[in-house]
């Protein structure tokens, strides 16, 4: 058993990746599923699909590596994370469809629980803001707007879970309803402090304690795979929610160590150790990875429209064939136009958690073409990562201004794009060898549970430097750009 199988369950596709004893990926298969938007702001998937496709894909994938479930020391997942799933606890059939993490359909309740006064509670409690991003008033929604799924909720009769939970009950056929701490820390029902559930906040919102799953460390005994999913029994060793799996894949354990994940949305996560720091600039305090009972903390920002930007110029707008096109465009883009977006589709995360606000585009002229929105598309990514950098900075005097930035996820493939991120923070951005971090961070988790992979200490040993990218403007020319951003931003808040 030298294999480690990594399922990465992402929000527009499932992936599988097999690693070998080396931690080296030598199979990958991946498949794309639909996305439902039943309403402006509504953003659903069929929880069908997102089981069915992490059963082909490591399927796929085995075959791929010519090996068979058998050769597996054990399975890690990693999934998009507040993404709320309830399912029937004997059929498994979801009694509704998933309400994705960007989904804004709620935002109303938390307005509601904000004017009364609730939000200092909920934040003491989970490190969290209150926003319709996270999985509480998504399951507080589900349960009020149908009486039959209360009544059952009620009863005992349903489960709710993030994707790594609906998962892993049905790879172990209902045998295991249980998450990580990583991804109850996104649900704003579990007191981080605390290491549980919160049943003031359950009360508060009427969510029956009885549908939440046993919370476990990063890495532990999640349960078995089946035989009848992939021919032998395989146990799941390791899981973490997408961006603190990333964490764990760029090895960033000391303090002070920051990483940026570039897929969908962007996220940045600053180790703080062993101590939750309170963010005065609206960032989110959250666990970073938890390992035997005791969890390191890390202060996060979350950029909803990373990815998805170049998506809306592809699908959209129809300005580009394919997001490679992208880097060639903004090559070429006029220097002379100072155009820019901001990605607001869904409303903007941190460090303004305006739920409202929609996307806009400033500065177009009758010369504006797709050259020019495809540079502003990839500068509004950077733009939105100093914002986050600059309230870690100002919450917690021990991230050094300037300091090393850790990035990956399909973005950081653009050199285009990580010059000027280095060119917008003024600090060095360094791209690993491997970008798939998240895969490698749930990867070393049950690898590491199986004493098949190596420890902490030992891990963070091999990450592997591909490029550096050292700042090349002025701070006159950086903090221009930046500034033209900024109003950018209060204009669309203000519309």
């Amino acid at each position: 058993m030298t294999y480690i199988l990594a399922i990465d369950q992402g929000t527009t596709s499932t992936r599988a990746i097999v690693f070998d004893a080396d931690m080296v990926p030598v199979a990958t298969a991946q498949q794309e599923f639909q996305q439902y938007f039943p309403n402006s702001g509504w953003v659903e998937h069929d929880p069908n699909d997102l089981w069915t496709t992490t059963l082909t894909t490591c399927r796929d994938a085995l075959a791929t590596a010519k090996i068979s479930a058998s050769d597996l020391a054990g399975i890690g997942i990693t999934n998009q994370r507040e993404t709320t799933v309830i399912w029937d606890k004997v059929t498994g059939a979801p009694v509704y469809n998933a309400i994705v993490w960007q989904d804004r359909r709620t935002a109303e309740i938390c307005a509601q629980l904000r004017d009364a006064g609730h939000e200092p509670m909920i934040t003491d409690r989970t490190g969290l803001l209150l926003d319709p991003y996270f999985s509480a008033t998504k399951v507080k929604w589900i349960l009020d707007t149908n009486k039959g799924i209360r009544a059952k909720a009620e009863a005992g009769e349903l489960l709710f879970g993030t994707v790594d939970s609906f998962l892993i009950w049905h790879l172990t056929n209902g045998a295991a309803h249980v998450t990580d701490a990583t991804n109850a820390a996104r649900t704003m029902l579990y007191d981080i402090k605390q290491g549980a559930w919160s049943q003031e906040i359950c009360d508060l919102l009427n969510i029956p304690m009885a549908l939440l799953p046993e919370v476990k460390d990063c890495a532990a005994d999640f349960g078995i795979a089946a035989a009848d999913h992939f021919g032998a029994e395989v146990p799941i060793l390791g899981v973490a929610g997408d961006q603190q799996a990333a964490t764990l894949g760029q090895a960033c354990f000391e303090p002070g160590m920051m990483k940026s994940t570039y897929g969908t949305g962007c996220f940045a996560l600053l180790n703080t150790g062993n101590t939750p720091v309170t963010s005065q600039n609206r960032l989110l305090t959250t666990i970073a990875y938890q390992l035997d009972g005791v969890p390191t903390y890390a202060l996060e920002g979350s950029i909803f429209i990373a990815g998805a930007v170049v998506q809306w110029l592809r699908d959209g707008l129809g300005v580009i064939a394919s997001a490679s096109d992208t880097q060639a465009l903004a090559e070429r883009a006029d220097p002379s136009q100072d155009v820019v977006v901001v990605p607001a589709f869904t409303g903007l995360g941190a460090p303004y958690w305006n739920a409202q606000c929609r996307g806009a585009v400033y500065g177009l002229t009758r010369n504006t073409g797709p050259a020019e929105m495809s540079k502003a598309a990839l500068q509004s990514v950077g733009y939105q990562t100093r914002d986050l950098l600059e309230a870690m900075h100002a919450d917690w005097t021990n991230a050094a201004q300037g300091g090393v930035l850790r990035v990956d996820g399909g973005m950081s493939a653009s050199d285009w794009s990580m010059q000027f991120l280095a060119d917008i923070l003024g600090a060095p951005v360094d791209r690993p060898t491997v970008l798939e971090t998240t895969a490698l961070g749930v990867a070393w988790l049950a690898g590491m549970r199986a004493g098949l992979y190596p420890s902490q200490q030992e891990f963070a040993k091999t990450w592997k430097l591909e490029q550096r990218f050292e700042p090349t403007v002025s701070a006159q020319e950086r903090d221009e750009k930046y500034s033209r951003w900024k109003r950018a931003v209060a204009a669309t808040i203000s519309v």
